[in-house]
């Protein structure tokens, strides 16, 4: 316990500079007496530690003395802080020693380091629950990070090519970048475009160019604030049936242009058979009916409930065609 309390006075004489003896006992629930006789052990380990006696008096490290306690480099500490998104540790009740940790481990870094520590945890975010089942990230696309993190740690705008899915050719934007988020594998773009927040898969980017204009962000709106605004927007969507079909590759991307927005993974595509297997959500069985006008090129493969459905309406349409002529009784027969 001697030994923790010795490093947490040096780590916050460190960072505070000059500390009254009362508020360092405060702060370490011991006594004041306490307090000077680890400052004594301090001095005696060759730490040039000294008391200053009187109103503004205090203790404190002698002028330009540093101490790198954790040997960590420039980048290690800048791993070290690329966060978890909010509710990641809460789940194991670690949110509080998360938060203490990192004031620690803060405190410990040399002065050089630090401004790129805070940085990188208000622009970089990890989140790692998906928001629907199906694989992970690692059968997507690799995407290209260099730039779109050059934008966010330069504060500067960025100018994008963007191919949305279902579409064969990519749109461009301007936007000003809060910073990154990695989705269970999945790097994101959490951008305002016209002061709006848009989300932007890293992958889709074709062509990003940082310019020379600086970044124009809401004011007092953080990298979390967005992310938290945009995934409520995609977790709000209502699915409540999740559909696994296939689809014949000579008709996927016009199924990607329809039903693109319903994808919740990337579709299984070994680049060389008939098939491509692809996951969708939909609020409500009867919603998967509009997959009938692909016919024979599309198949639900589960659950059984989203097949029966499909056979009831195929079966409908049918009969309704097996008569020997058109209905006449309602005035729609035609001309």
């Amino acid at each position: 316990m001697k030994s923790d309390r010795l490093l947490s006075i040096l780590l916050l004489l460190q960072t505070r500079g000059r500390v009254p003896a009362h508020e360092l006992a405060d702060r370490l629930e011991v006594s004041v007496r306490t307090i000077y006789r680890d400052i004594e052990a301090l001095s005696a380990s060759g730490v040039p530690v000294y008391a200053e006696r009187g109103r503004h008096g205090g203790i404190a490290l002698l002028a330009g003395f540093r101490t790198d306690v954790t040997g960590l480099t420039a980048d290690e500490s800048r791993a070290l802080f690329i966060l978890a998104a909010q509710g990641a540790h809460a789940a194991l009740g670690l949110d509080a020693a998360l938060g203490s940790a990192l004031r620690k481990v803060m405190a410990a870094l040399p002065e050089p380091h630090r401004p790129a520590a805070e940085l990188t945890s208000r622009r970089i975010l990890v989140d790692s629950a998906r928001w629907m089942p199906g694989p992970r990230g690692s059968d997507q696309a690799v995407a290209d990070l260099d730039v779109l993190q050059d934008a966010v740690f330069s504060d500067r705008r960025l100018r994008l090519r963007y191919r949305h899915s279902g579409d064969t050719e990519p749109s461009s934007y301007t936007v000003d970048p809060y910073g990154l988020v990695s989705k269970a594998g999945v790097w994101y773009l959490v951008a305002d475009r016209r002061g709006a927040p848009r989300l932007f898969r890293a992958d889709r980017v074709r062509t990003a160019a940082v310019t020379d204009a600086p970044v124009k962000r809401r004011a007092g709106v953080e990298l979390a604030d967005v992310w938290g605004v945009l995934k409520r927007q995609v977790e709000d969507r209502p699915v409540g049936v999740e559909v696994t079909a296939r689809v014949q590759r000579d008709r996927f991307q016009l199924f990607l242009r329809l039903n693109g927005h319903r994808l919740g993974a990337p579709p299984d595509d070994d680049g060389e058979s008939e098939w491509i297997t692809v996951r969708l959500g939909y609020g409500v069985v009867g919603e998967v009916r509009t997959l009938l006008s692909f016919g024979a090129q599309v198949e639900v493969l589960s659950p059984p409930e989203v097949r029966a459905e499909l056979a009831d309406a195929a079966a409908a349409i049918t009969d309704l065609y097996a008569a020997t002529g058109p209905h006449s009784g309602n005035g729609s027969a035609r001309r």
